[in-house]
C-alpha cells in the first residue's frame, strides 16, 4: 500500500485538534477490529493521551496521567499498551527523546521520520516514499539488512520562527 501524498504538518492555529483525536482513536478501532486484536479501554486511553497534542510523550508521563484520571497503572502496563500500539503501527516511537507521537496512517510499512521542533515541542510525521527508496537502496548496495528506520530531523517550526520575528 502506498503512502498518501498529504504530509502531515505542524499545526495551524485554526487546526482542529478534536476531530484530529477522534479521527485518529476511530481509525484505531476500526484497524484492530479489522486485524483481530483488541484495543482495550487501557489501550484506547494510551492512545488518546499520545494524541492528546502534537508533541511527543514519555511513557511516565503517560502513567502520570493514566494514575490522575484513577487507574491503577504500573510502568510494565503502560510499557505494554505502547508496545501493542507500536507493534500495530498505532504509534511511533521519537527514539532522541525516548516519546512517542500518533501515526496518521496506521498498519501502513513505513518509516518513521519526524521534523521535530525544539522550541515548542512539537512533531511532524514525514512520509516521503523518496527517502525510503534511497535508504533501502543503499542498504541493498552495502549488503545492510535494515531491521528498524527512523529519521529526527530538529529544528524550528514555522510558528516559533514567527514568534522569534515577532519579539
Amino acid at each position: 500500500m502506498s503512502l498518501p501524498k498529504q504530509h502531515q504538518q505542524f499545526p495551524t492555529a485554526d487546526h482542529d485538534h478534536q476531530h484530529c483525536v477522534e479521527r485518529a482513536l476511530d481509525e484505531a478501532k476500526n484497524y484492530c477490529r479489522k486485524r483481530g486484536v483488541r484495543l482495550t479501554k487501557l489501550r484506547h486511553r494510551v492512545l488518546e493521551l499520545i494524541w492528546a497534542n502534537h508533541r511527543p510523550v514519555g511513557a511516565y508521563d503517560l502513567l502520570q496521567q493514566l494514575t490522575l484520571d484513577g487507574h491503577k497503572a504500573a510502568p510494565p502496563t503502560v510499557y505494554r499498551s505502547l508496545d501493542f500500539l507500536l507493534e500495530n503501527g498505532l504509534i511511533h516511537r521519537i527514539n532522541s527523546l525516548n516519546a512517542f507521537v500518533g501515526c496518521d496512517h496506521p498498519g501502513l510499512d513505513h518509516s518513521a521520520q519526524f521534523f521535530i521542533c525544539h522550541r515548542c515541542g512539537q512533531a511532524a510525521e514525514l512520509e516521503d516514499t523518496k527517502i525510503e527508496s534511497a535508504i533501502a537502496d543503499h542498504a541493498k548496495r552495502i549488503g545492510f539488512s535494515i531491521e528498524r528506520r527512523s529519521i529526527e530531523i530538529t529544528g524550528v517550526c514555522t510558528h516559533c520562527m514567527g514568534e522569534c520575528r515577532n519579539a
